[in-house]
């Protein structure tokens, strides 16, 4: 399609002013003729011939005329040509075969590039997927998971082997589940000698303690609990690590599993849940080093704004809450608790006097809710979670 503009023929003629005595000017022709060069091409593209590209171009910039693409289609009836529409069948059935119809009958070809249904299947909760990130940042940095099979455990690792006194309010019936059958744990699991020590060190002190002063009971050491805390886990690694075959050797540890509260119910607790917790055992380290490593470790997961607040734990001298910066709330919120362990808890266990471990834990269910936008944490564990949601949720990377 063209569009032109005819020009005026008359503006186009070339002329000259003559002189005159008098007052008025006289113009002359000085050509016969003016060719309107601009009106024959645009003839010519009306009629459908092709100029030179480079003309073509100059008028387009010009918009004396523009390109434009053209489609014919043209439609004829076929052999299968039909004013109705016809079902096709989609499956074989019994009457199709039992009538014979099947012969004759058009069936709906198969699209064998089309997706299928995706079949129903089980899916990872939230919480395994952060679970499972947690235990990548663990390897990277050369740790060994510890074993987390013992739900049940005696009072003995779970309190008394951390320097916890047996007067602590936590170990009230408020704050812990306690076994009711079998009510008490067998003499054969906990070690003579080792119990000896850490009666001792409770009692009258030791290893430049003065201890609690308080009676130690051994039928209260004996007790089953539902473990409060996955340091009971860590207290008999380190255990068998200050005594194994050859001495004591560097370690780095760690545990995520569940733990159990006897707390009241409500939007950010439950009276079970998950807890991360390492351990690092080693000659002469320092409250520096266990900074320095939260830095790293915690930089993982992507939480580089960090601060570190001194409290109180009844096994760890000095003692550390971590707090983080959350962009979401505008505010600092606690994200773990560190220390380094004591040594009225490390050498009753057989440690050499230079020894030092690092300790720190933190929930699981925290950083998941945080992850996953989930305000209530009874959506995340329990009966209400939302099945379908747990399908779609995506695999979270740190």
């Amino acid at each position: 399609m063209v569009g032109f503009k005819r020009p005026d023929r008359d503006s186009q003629r070339k002329c000259v002013v003559q002189p005159s005595t008098k007052d008025d000017s006289e113009h002359s022709e000085q050509v016969e003729s003016v060719v309107d060069e601009t009106e024959e091409h645009m003839l010519a593209i009306k009629g459908g011939k092709a100029l030179d590209a480079k003309v073509m171009a100059d008028y387009r910039k010009r918009k004396l005329c523009e390109k434009k693409k053209l489609l014919h289609f043209g439609i004829k009836k076929g052999e299968k040509f039909s004013t109705t529409i016809e079902a096709l069948e989609t499956d074989v059935t019994m009457e199709l075969l039992a009538s014979g119809a099947w012969k004759t009958a058009n069936f709906k070809k198969f699209n064998f590039e089309a997706e299928g249904v995706v079949p129903a299947s089980g899916a990872l909760h939230p919480l395994m997927k952060v679970r499972e990130e947690f235990r990548n940042i663990f390897f990277e940095m050369g740790f060994q998971e510890m074993p987390t099979n013992r739900f049940v455990e005696s009072a003995f690792w779970c309190f008394d082997t951390l320097f916890v006194p047996q007067q602590h309010p936590a170990r009230e019936a408020q704050d812990t589940f306690y076994v009711s059958s079998p009510s008490a744990a067998t003499d054969d699991g906990l070690p003579v000698e080792y119990l000896k020590r850490v009666k001792e060190v409770h009692e009258v002190g030791g290893y430049g303690s003065i201890g609690y002063r308080a009676p130690f009971s051994i039928e209260e050491t004996k007790r089953l609990v539902l473990r409060t805390h996955t340091t009971a886990i860590s207290s008999r690694m380190l255990y068998e690590l200050a005594n194994q075959p050859g001495g004591f050797k560097p370690a780095k540890m760690f545990s995520i599993d569940r733990v159990f509260r006897n707390e009241a119910v409500d939007a950010t607790h439950l009276a079970e849940f998950h807890q991360i917790e390492g351990v690092v055992a080693d000659y002469n380290l320092t409250l520096g080093d266990l900074i320095g490593f939260m830095e790293v470790f915690f930089a993982k997961m992507g939480v580089t704004d960090l601060r570190f607040k001194m409290t109180y734990n009844p096994y760890t001298e000095p003692s550390m809450e971590m707090y983080s910066y959350h962009q979401g709330l505008k505010k600092w919120v606690e994200i773990g608790n560190s220390g380094v362990f004591r040594p009225e808890m490390l050498e009753p266990m057989g440690f050499p006097p230079g020894v030092r471990v690092h300790g720190w834990g933190l929930s699981l269910e925290r950083p998941t809710m945080i992850r996953y936008g989930i305000s209530n944490i009874r959506e995340l564990l329990g009966h209400k979670v939302d099945l379908e949601n747990v399908g779609k949720a995506e695999a979270v990377r740190f």
